[in-house]
């Protein structure tokens, strides 16, 4: 798999499924993307959460919600057919390499990396700000899946240079706690 061609793939998808979502429910006042993936490496996938809906969130709950992007209210919405078809050359891509485990840790490795590289070009970019106005909080998640605490740590950092950042570490802290 050509993993540039993909990464280019992924970047048009995310700015596209972002621009959806904020042209239906911007009003809503979108505070967060995410890209997000599964262990199996079959996937990716956007989402994003708004502040209306963070109103209606158990107080003690709060930071979770606002911050897990499977709880998030438009997961999987956005540049459907663009998402669909990385999809479907993922899974290609994996079953012509079944049973080689080696091979599937460095493409699954190689597919999260691509997923947060995109993320970063965003920011670094501006692309939300100059759509919202404002900060956004971004973060790449795969579902039943837990990052390391120092990579996850590292990747909040690398994602967020805003407010966002500070709020996050913080309750990172609380966890186990």
């Amino acid at each position: 798999m050509d993993f540039e061609i993909l990464k280019q793939q992924i970047e048009d998808a995310a700015k596209k499924a972002f621009l959806e979502v904020y042209e239906k429910h911007g009003t809503e006042g979108i505070y967060s993307f995410a890209l997000y993936s599964d262990e199996g490496a079959m996937t990716v996938c956007p989402a994003a959460n708004t502040i209306k809906v963070l109103e209606a969130a158990d107080e003690d709950d709060a930071l979770y919600y606002k911050y897990e992007p499977a709880e998030w209210i438009y997961e999987m919405e956005g540049a459907d057919g663009e998402f669909n078809e990385i999809c479907t050359q993922l899974r290609a891509e994996l079953d012509q390499h079944d049973d080689d485990d080696q091979w599937f840790d460095g493409f699954q490795a190689k597919l999260y990396s691509t997923c947060i590289e995109v993320l970063e070009k965003l920011k670094n970019e501006n692309f939300f700000t100059k759509i919202t106005g404002k900060d956004i909080f971004l973060i790449f998640t795969v579902s039943d899946y837990e990052f390391e605490r120092e990579e996850l740590k590292s990747l909040i950092v690398s994602l967020n240079d805003n407010e966002y950042r500070s709020e996050y570490l913080n309750w990172m802290a609380t966890w186990g706690n």
